[in-house]
């Protein structure tokens, strides 16, 4: 890229809230899934339980236009998939760590309707240690997206990759440890 060009995200118009030096939450402001600030984003909000550190769970109640629209009168697939990672990547902040996802498989079981109210549910499946006792970069998750009935539309397992720190610290995303 020449010096005369802007960057990507000068060139996408990003708020003036990101001009400096933004903290990764700020950042991701512009997270297409639940950024207040990308104005063609889902806008999800999640609540999260961590009452049980062994279960975590988050949950988001939603509904989406006809902008979202694959099949008629239905939510594409590909929307789909984003809201069932989004649940999934929710369970990291609790967990203390930036991971991003490696591998998903998604379970499409029925259609997910259009203009209705639907429930996003994402559950902490498990961290596993390594044989010297320190817990390993993986990160397993599940979610889920249902009707408030309850019926499951589709389902995801996740695999997420922890960030190392240090990564993080020299790219400028986070403050480094001391």
């Amino acid at each position: 890229m020449s010096q005369n060009q802007p960057t990507p995200d000068t060139a996408r118009h990003t708020p003036a809230s990101m001009d400096g030096n933004p903290t990764i939450d700020e950042r991701a402001n512009h997270c297409f899934g639940c950024g207040p600030a990308n104005p063609q984003g889902l806008h999800l909000t999640f609540t999260t339980d961590t009452s049980n550190p062994e279960a975590i769970t988050t949950t988001c109640h939603f509904q989406l236009d006809r902008m979202h629209e694959g099949p008629p009168g239905h939510i594409h697939g590909g929307i789909v998939a984003t809201l069932l990672d989004e649940a999934m990547s929710k369970l990291n902040r609790p967990l203390n760590v930036i991971a991003m996802t490696r591998h998903m498989e998604i379970d499409y079981l029925r259609p997910a309707p259009l203009y209705k109210p639907l429930v996003l549910i994402g559950r902490h499946l498990n961290r596993p240690t390594r044989a010297d006792g320190t817990l390993d970069r993986k990160i397993f998750h599940q979610a889920e997206i249902r009707t408030p009935e309850g019926t499951v539309l589709a389902r995801s397992k996740g695999l997420f990759i922890v960030i190392d720190p240090k990564l993080l610290a020299a790219a400028g995303f986070t403050a480094p440890e001391d």
